[in-house]
């Protein structure tokens, strides 16, 4: 996992285009992107020192709420690729999880914007405070925006 120089670069994470994840256009799949985002979000929680068990100990689990993708170059098999993440926290339940699918040299592919929150798996309601919930559990919340 790399993350960008600087105290407010995001999170990112590297990824290789695989041949089986593009269709018959031979570009990536439009359904991949969303499985790429899901997994730089993941590798976040995880580079904070929050693995699923431990969110799972405590009876909470994130969800995406609402996904937007903004498609902006096309990606082929063999394309090296960063997913970002960066997380904007306000006051209410949710926050958004602001993401980029960016080529090595730069050039972004996608952009990818999730409302997310963190589920009371019991309660099966969104915590009223999810900031302070993953910070809580987190070694290094700096992958979170939050150190």
């Amino acid at each position: 996992m790399t993350a960008e120089t600087g105290a407010d670069a995001p999170f990112a994470v590297p990824i290789t285009v695989r041949g089986y994840e593009t269709d018959t256009q031979g570009h990536l799949n439009q359904s991949v992107y969303l499985q790429y985002a899901e997994h730089a979000r993941w590798s976040a929680l995880q580079a904070a020192g929050i693995p699923q068990s431990a969110m799972l100990a405590q009876g909470i689990g994130p969800v995406a709420l609402e996904t937007t993708i903004r498609y902006l170059r096309e990606l082929r098999a063999g394309d090296e690729v960063e997913v970002s993440c960066r997380f904007v926290w306000g006051e209410r339940k949710t926050f958004v999880i602001e993401q980029t699918v960016r080529r090595t040299d730069g050039t972004p592919a996608a952009e990818i914007s999730a409302v997310c929150g963190i589920l009371d798996l019991t309660a099966r309601r969104l915590v009223h405070d999810p900031r302070t919930a993953l910070r809580e559990l987190a070694s290094d919340a700096k992958a979170l925006g939050l150190g």
